[in-house]
């Protein structure tokens, strides 16, 4: 009887294990996890802290009983594993509630030990009031303190993801958001052209936006508290979130003698096996490759957790499951606003040495006459070949629908020509008779061709 042990129960490690449970009955599974919640929706977070996830058992439908009566998996909770010792097959296992400290042996292993947020190294960041939102003990402890101090201003440190996402559920609750970003755009990940439109709609919403600065220091408690930026510049506040990104929990397999990746991350194969031959790596902490340059990239999402942990579930059975690499999908929303992109932006399309051209098109996602509303689109394709090579989109809505067709679409190779040959589902109600995906592939196709036609 095999013996698989993994370390880390939320997407990754509870995927990896339901799969190879299905794969195997008779092997026995068991996952250590130091945090007291499992195989909880990180995702969902800002929405718990704002109020619209009422429930915290909404964010964490799972628990250990639940993986033992499903799958006969055995997860042990508020354990931390200290060491792995990959030659002899044993972890070093501490029990953080009783302190005791024990050693589990293993036939194969999977390391799902996720990421930890980003602490830069400033004056005042280990303030009470000072808050990283990564797992939902974290976002508990934001919105006791929101509950208890009833906070009118808040300073957000960074831009992406979570940091927009805290500042629409900030606002909500009355609070006033100051953004706090170095780069000199909102989502540095986005190209500037379609950062603007997110900025003024931010404004239209009165967020204040300092951009092109950073935070040097944070000084006093609440309810005195201020945020000096490296400008001399300081904003009075009542707390702040610092979100300026993640990165991957790698101490346990890099003491274990396992490769690290060039991005940070454990490195892995397609089979997400890392460089000993029975460990595996997935989720947050393992490193991930494009699926359109090849190259290594570390776009740690709940959703690419999930699905290389299902791959790591067939793998540690002999599967054929492999990997095929990633585009660096993202989508959210802000307010009343959804921004998405996937594959290469301008910039960094350019940086890979392709020659290009670009596209903006602003069209409505379904008939005027029928509410429609503006999205505006931005399309990158290689001038040479045609394939399509990213996409960009700012709306209100229908743009996960356009999104998802692009990622489609540039996972099997479309060029721009493609796109306006798609037969796609019309009706007034949900899109234009020419789809804004149709326009986007027309006007790319046009642009390619402009000199070529001379």
């Amino acid at each position: 009887m095999m013996k698989i042990v993994i370390i880390g129960a939320v997407a990754a490690g509870t995927s990896a294990a339901a799969k190879a449970r299905r794969n195997d009955e008779e092997a026995q599974i068991i996952i250590f996890e130091k945090d007291v919640d499992i195989s909880y929706s990180g995702c969902g977070l800002p929405y718990y802290i704002g109020g619209i996830v009422k429930r915290r058992d909404e964010i964490v439908p799972r628990n250990t009983d639940y993986f033992k009566r499903k799958y006969n998996v055995d997860i042990f909770t508020r354990r931390e594993v200290l060491n792995i010792d990959a030659l002899g097959k044993k972890l070093t296992v501490k029990n953080l509630i009783t302190d005791e400290v024990f050693l589990e042996d293993f036939d194969k292993l999977v390391i799902a030990t996720g990421a930890s947020a980003v602490v830069p190294n400033i004056p005042g960041v280990d303030k009470s009031n000072v808050f990283y939102l990564r797992n939902v003990q974290s976002a508990d402890r934001i919105k006791d303190f929101i509950n208890k101090n009833n906070p009118k201003k808040a300073v957000i440190v960074g831009s992406g993801f979570i940091g927009l996402e805290m500042t629409e559920n900030l606002k909500e609750l009355g609070i006033d958001v100051t953004i706090v970003e170095l780069a000199p755009q909102v989502m540095p990940a986005m190209d500037k052209d379609m950062a603007l439109y997110i900025e003024k709609y931010l404004i239209e919403k009165d967020i204040n936006l300092v951009l092109a600065d950073s935070v040097a220091a944070i000084e006093g408690e609440f309810p005195s508290t201020k945020v000096i930026l490296s400008s001399g510049n300081k904003i009075e506040t009542d707390f702040v979130i610092v979100a300026v990104g993640i990165k991957p929990n790698i101490k346990l397999a890099q003491n274990a003698g396992i490769e690290i990746g060039e991005t940070g991350a454990i490195k892995v194969n397609k089979k997400m096996l890392t460089s000993t031959k029975y460990i595996y790596a997935c989720g947050d902490c393992a490193e991930s490759y494009s699926c359109l340059t090849g190259q290594n990239m570390y776009r740690p999402l709940g959703s690419t957790a999930n699905k290389t942990g299902r791959i790591v579930g067939e793998s540690l059975n002999g599967g054929s499951l492999e990997f095929r690499g990633i585009l660096g999908t993202g989508i959210f929303k802000v307010f009343d606003k959804v921004i998405a992109y996937t594959g290469l932006s301008e910039k960094e399309a350019l940086k890979e040495g392709y020659e290009i051209v670009i596209c903006h098109n602003i069209k409505p996602d379904k008939a005027m006459y029928y509410g429609g509303q503006e999205m505006i689109i931005k399309g990158v394709a290689d001038k040479n070949t045609g394939r399509l090579l990213g996409i960009q989109i700012v709306g209100t809505s229908g743009v996960d629908k356009r999104i998802d067709v692009f990622v489609t679409a540039i996972t099997f190779g479309a060029k721009a020509e493609d796109l306006s040959h798609l037969d796609l589902a019309y009706a007034p109600p949900f899109s234009t008779a020419k789809d804004p995906v149709m326009y986007t592939g027309m006007i790319l196709e046009n642009e390619i061709n402009r000199d070529k036609n001379k």
